[in-house]
C-alpha cells in the first residue's frame, strides 16, 4: 500500500501544514495562470506530461474549493483541518488501544501450538515489561495485538478460549472508552458529506470518484462480478473447513467461529498441502529475499541496487539505505528499508513513502533532473538471537508488493515533479504496479531463487516450491469476499449512509457483512474503528481499487506468460515494455491511456479469476 502519512507528536505542525497546503490549492492567481495555459494558443505545443499537470491543477483547484464563495471557502478550510485532526487522533487511538492489550501467560498448555519464532517474540515482549527471567521455552510469555503476534495466535494457537479473547480484543479495538473512535467516524462523515456538498457533489463518493479511473457505477459493477465469481467457492470452503474439523474430531466443528476460520484453515492447508508455514520460516530469510528480489528487477527492468549505508542518516539502526543504478552504472534512484516492527512507535501494515521525487525544476544543478528518494516500510518479525528475520510467504508478498510502489517511483522517466513516479496518477490505478510484484511471489524460479535456508544455504525442495504453488488459490473465494466487504462498507458509507439517521455505521458493515461472510460477523465486531485506511489514509470511498487493480495487475503479467516465463529475452523485452509504461510515465499519461500502450487492449478480469482458480484455466 502507498501509504503518506503524519508521524505521531506532531499535533502542533499539522494545522500550519495545512493551511499552508490549502492556500497553495486555493490559489486564485495560479489558478488563473494554469486557465490562462490551458486557453492559450500554445497549449497544443505543450507536450502529454505538462498537460496533465495543467488539467491536474484545475481540477484539484475546484476540488479544493477555488471557486467557492468566501463564507463557503471559509467552511471549507475548516473541515479541511478538522478532518486532518480527526485522521491522527483515529490513528493514534488504535495505536494507543492496541499497546493497552496485554495477556501475560505463565502456563506453557494455554500456548500450545505456537511456533518457536512467535514464543521468542512473546518472551523477549515479556522481558520488557519487567519478566528479566523469561525465555521462549518456559515463559512468561506477553501476547499482544502486534501484527505477527495476533496472527500467529488465530493461525496456531490450540487453545481456543486465547483465540477467541485475541480476536475479540482486536475486532473492538479503539471502540470503547476515551480511546472510542465511534465519535470520531460519526464525526468525519459528516464532514466528508458537508464537504461534499458544498462542492456541489450529492455524496462524498461522487467527490472522490472526480479523481479516479472508475464510476461509482463501475466499481459496483466490479465487485459485484467479483462477488458472483467468489461465493460457492467461500461457501465451498467453509464446508470443506467443517469437515475437516470433524475429521479432526474437533468440538467447535459444526459450530466454526470466527477465531477458528485461520486455525483450521491452516491446519487444512497443512494437510491439503503437506506445507507449514512455520517450518517454511527457516528458507525465506529477509536477506536472502531481499537479494532475489533485486536480482528478479534486474533481470526485468535492467537495473542495479546496492547497499548505500552512511550516505544518508537513518532513524533507527535498523534502517538501511540503498542506491539504485541504471545499465551504464549512473545512479538513478534511492531508498530507505525500515523492515522490522516496533509497536511502541511504529504503525502495523506495510507502506511506500515518498521522501522526494523526481524533478528538473528542483534540480540542484540545473542540468540534471533531482533523483527519487523512496522509503519501504514493514512490519517483518525481527531477527532474534542469532536468527535473522524469517518471514512467511505473506511477509514475502508485501516486501514484493511495496517494492513494486517504490519502483514506479524511482524508475520514472517524468521531470517534471508532479506527475512523476505515483504523482498525479488516479488513486485506483496507483496499485497496479505493486499488484504486479506480488504475482513474481508465485513463479517457480522466482521461489527457488529466494527460498535458500538461512543456516546451510539449501535450496527449497522443489516439491516444496510446487505445493506453494499450488496452494495460492487456497480459499481464493473467501479471501477476496473478505476484501469485498472492507470495499463495499466504504462505498455504502460515502454514498448511501447518512449520518445521524436510523442506520448506524455499524448497521451498515453488518447488511455488507451478510453478503460476504458465510459466518456471520460478531454482533460487536468493531472492525470499522480501526479501518484506517478510509478514516485516517486516502482510500475513502476508494477500498475497491485493490479490486481494480488487481484486474489490471493481474493482466498485465498474463502479458509476461504469454511472452514465456522461461524465455529471459522475451522477459527482457516485456520487462523493458512495462518499465517505458507503468513505471515510467506516471502521472504524465491517464491510466487508461498508459495500460493500453502497455497492453494492446481494454483490461478484462479473466487473468485475476484465473490467478485464484475462480475461473477454470484455459487449455494452452
Amino acid at each position: 500500500m502507498a501509504k503518506i502519512g503524519c508521524a505521531f507528536g506532531e499535533d502542533h505542525r499539522q494545522p500550519t501544514k495545512v493551511e499552508f497546503q490549502l492556500k497553495l490549492r486555493q490559489s486564485k492567481p495560479i489558478y488563473d495562470a494554469f486557465k490562462a495555459i490551458r486557453g492559450s494558443p500554445d497549449w497544443e505545443n505543450l507536450n502529454d506530461a505538462r498537460k496533465r499537470v495543467v488539467q491536474l491543477k484545475l481540477k484539484e483547484a475546484v476540488l479544493y474549493g477555488v471557486s467557492l464563495e468566501d463564507s463557503k471557502r471559509e467552511r471549507f478550510n475548516e473541515i479541511e483541518q478538522e478532518l486532518e485532526k480527526l485522521a491522527q487522533r483515529f490513528e493514534e487511538n488504535i495505536l494507543d488501544a492496541t499497546k493497552n492489550f496485554e495477556k501475560v501467560i505463565k502456563d506453557k498448555k494455554e500456548i500450545e501450538g505456537l511456533p518457536s519464532t512467535t514464543l521468542a517474540i512473546a518472551a523477549e515482549m515479556a522481558i520488557s515489561k519487567g519478566y528479566e527471567k523469561a525465555t521462549a521455552d518456559n515463559g512468561p510469555w506477553v501476547i499482544t495485538l502486534d501484527g505477527p503476534i495476533y496472527r500467529s495466535v488465530l493461525q496456531h494457537a490450540c487453545n481456543r478460549s486465547l483465540r477467541e479473547e485475541v480476536y475479540r480484543a482486536y475486532v473492538t479495538r479503539a471502540s470503547d472508552g476515551p480511546l472510542n473512535n465511534t465519535p470520531i467516524i460519526e464525526h468525519i462523515l459528516e464532514l466528508r458529506l458537508e464537504k461534499a456538498k458544498l462542492l456541489g457533489h450529492s455524496n462524498y463518493a461522487e467527490f472522490s470518484f472526480e479523481t479516479k479511473m472508475a464510476t461509482t457505477d463501475r466499481a459496483k459493477d466490479l465487485i459485484d462480478k467479483l462477488h458472483n465469481a467468489s461465493w460457492s467457492p467461500a461457501i465451498q470452503d467453509m464446508e470443506d473447513l467443517r469437515d475437516f474439523a470433524r475429521g479432526q474430531g474437533a468440538e467447535e466443528a459444526n459450530d466454526l467461529n470466527h477465531w477458528d476460520i485461520n486455525f483450521w484453515s491452516e491446519r487444512l492447508r497443512e494437510s491439503k498441502y503437506d506445507l507449514n508455514e512455520e517450518e517454511l520460516r527457516p528458507f525465506f530469510s529477509l536477506p536472502k529475499v531481499m537479494d532475489g528480489l533485486f536480482n528478479l528487477t534486474k533481470k526485468l527492468f535492467d537495473i542495479d541496487i546496492e547497499p548505500a549505508d552512511g550516505m544518508a542518516p537513518v532513524w533507527n539502526k535498523d534502517v538501511s539505505f540503498y542506491k539504485v543504478k541504471d545499465s551504464s552504472t549512473t545512479p538513478i534512484a534511492y531508498f530507505y528499508f525500515d523492515p522490522y516492527t516496533r509497536p511502541s512507535e511504529k504503525r502495523s501494515g506495510a507502506w511506500m513513502d515518498v521522501v522526494v521525487g523526481r524533478s528538473s525544476v528542483l534540480s540542484s544543478d540545473n542540468n540534471c533532473p533531482r533523483l527519487p528518494i523512496a522509503q519501504i516500510v514493514c512490519n517483518q518479525t525481527p531477527p532474534t538471537g542469532d536468527k535473522p528475520s524469517l518471514m512467511t510467504i505473506r511477509e514475502v508478498e508485501a516486501v514484493f508488493h511495496e517494492f513494486g510502489h517504490a519502483l514506479q517511483h524511482m524508475l520514472t522517466k517524468q521531470d517534471e515533479g508532479l506527475v512523476s513516479g505515483n504523482q498525479g496518477i488516479e488513486w485506483d490505478a496507483v496499485e497496479i504496479p505493486s499488484l504486479f510484484m506480488e504475482n513474481w511471489c508465485y513463479q517457480r524460479d522466482t521461489i527457488l531463487a529466494i527460498a535458500k535456508h538461512y543456516e546451510n544455504g539449501e535450496t527449497l525442495p522443489e516439491d516444496k516450491c510446487l505445493r506453494i504453488l499450488s496452494a495460492r488459490t487456497f480459499r481464493a473465494g473467501s479471501q477476496l469476499l473478505r476484501q469485498l466487504r472492507y470495499a463495499g462498507v466504504d462505498l455504502e458509507l460515502h454514498s448511501s449512509y447518512v449520518p445521524g439517521g436510523p442506520e448506524s455505521i455499524y448497521d451498515v458493515d453488518q447488511k455488507i457483512g451478510k453478503k460476504t461472510h458465510p459466518i456471520p460477523l460478531l454482533p460487536k465486531d468493531r472492525f470499522l474503528c480501526s479501518f484506517s485506511h478510509i478514516f485516517a489514509d486516502k482510500y475513502a470511498a476508494g477500498y475497491y481499487s485493490y479490486q481494480w487493480a488487481e484486474v489490471l495487475s493481474a493482466d498485465a503479467f498474463s502479458a509476461f506468460e504469454e511472452a514465456g516465463l522461461d524465455n529471459d529475452q522475451s522477459l527482457k523485452e516485456m520487462g523493458y515494455k512495462f518499465r517505458e509504461t507503468i513505471l515510467a510515465l506516471g502521472g504524465g499519461k491517464s491510466p487508461n491511456e498508459v495500460f493500453l500502450e502497455f497492453r494492446g487492449r481494454e483490461p478484462t478480469p479473466d487473468a485475476f479469476l484465473r490467478y485464484n482458480g475462480l475461473l477454470p484455466t484455459v487449455a494452452a
